[in-house]
């Protein structure tokens, strides 16, 4: 298949999703041509504010090949990418994104990832939600014990 059939796919899942009461997001993941996970954009459907198609591809592929390391995948997914998904894509070491609509696209029909854009690029104290370091010492234990451990599975 090429990369058009399988943004086409992509655009198929999202245009679906919208008859079934999601988002109109939908994407593909694809390991060496064949499609290894699909997502749809399942918030409002499944409550869950991280079950964005992105999101729900990539669990999809990672229990489907049973890796958390997507290296050599593509993702081919109707929309470019919010924070969050793009975060899950870098996380899952996929190699290529293709995408159709733009984040400005999806800002015009309600869906603006704007503010968090602006967000990440405030101080920690000056943010919406605001984030505050508590107990450092005793969190870095855990930390210090990964460093010490020898068996560990690294990503």
């Amino acid at each position: 298949m090429t990369h058009e059939e399988f943004m086409k796919r992509a655009i198929e899942l999202s245009k679906e999703n919208v008859n079934n009461g999601g988002g109109p997001f939908g994407a593909v993941i694809v390991k060496e041509g064949e499609i290894v996970g699909e997502g749809v954009n399942s918030v409002s459907t499944q409550t869950d504010p991280t079950a964005h198609a992105e999101v729900v591809a990539i669990r999809n592929a990672t229990k489907n090949l049973n890796t958390f390391n997507l290296s050599g995948c593509i993702i081919y997914t109707s929309c470019e990418p919010c924070p969050m998904c793009l975060g899950a894509i870098y996380w899952a070491h996929i190699s290529r994104m293709f995408y159709g609509n733009t984040k400005d696209d999806a800002a015009k029909v309600g869906f603006n990832d704007k503010f968090i854009y602006d967000e990440l690029d405030r101080p920690l104290d000056k943010r919406t939600v605001p984030a505050i370091n508590l107990m450092k010492d005793e969190a870095g234990v855990a930390f210090k014990m990964w460093d010490d451990k020898s068996d560990k599975i690294e990503y």
